[in-house]
């Protein structure tokens, strides 16, 4: 097979947004194709930082050595498979729910006399498993989503407040096992119809 130039690509986010999460249950529908209509439990996140999303999958090699140094048997391995990104739209109620969790956020509508009200607590609130969806278009206009259905945020990054850069929650979700055993599914559409 040849080399085919376009099976080289970029990952740009979706114009319409990129990152999108809701709380695992008997209501989400989690996608399994590329270009099916999210289920509108599936809240957008906004921005993203300039670094896109950084996916990251680790096998741990911790075989068993023989006197001598040799290797003898390798046992099953522990994967690890996280998605790591910057959220920028920190005044978002839903941004601040996934990175608090979502009963540790209260919000206030606005009114004629008042603006909208956020009142954040933050604790040890265990996070939840969330279904989190990834949008990108490909070179050539092809669209990839990647589906993480059993997610969980493992490490929030530190948040810095200055008067020169963004304010962002650097977030990591790592993907876990769902009923398949899969820790996350990638689908894209690549090229047009062929025609009979």
């Amino acid at each position: 097979m040849a080399n085919t130039k376009e099976n080289v690509t970029f990952g740009k986010p979706k114009v319409a947004g990129a990152i999108y999460r809701a709380v695992c249950g008997a209501d989400v529908t989690v996608p399994t194709d590329a270009t099916t209509d999210l289920d509108t439990d599936l809240k957008l996140l906004g921005y993203v930082s300039e670094d896109g999303v950084t996916h990251t999958m680790e096998n741990s090699d911790d075989g068993i050595k023989a006197w001598g140094g040799d290797t003898v048997l390798i046992p099953d391995l522990d994967r690890t498979d996280d998605f790591q990104f910057t959220l920028l739209e920190v005044m978002n109620e839903d941004v601040l729910k996934a990175v608090y969790v979502d009963a540790n956020v209260t919000v206030t509508a606005a009114t004629q006399s008042s603006p909208k009200k956020i009142s954040i607590a933050s604790n040890s609130a265990v996070q939840p498993d969330c279904v989190w969806v990834i949008e990108m278009v490909m070179q050539g206009n092809n669209p990839k989503r990647i589906v993480i259905p059993k997610g969980v945020i493992t490490e929030i990054g530190e948040i810095t407040y200055k008067d020169d850069e963004a304010v962002g929650y650097q977030i990591t979700v790592r993907g876990k096992a769902d009923t398949s055993g899969n820790t996350h599914y990638e689908y894209m559409t690549v090229g047009s119809p062929t025609s009979t």
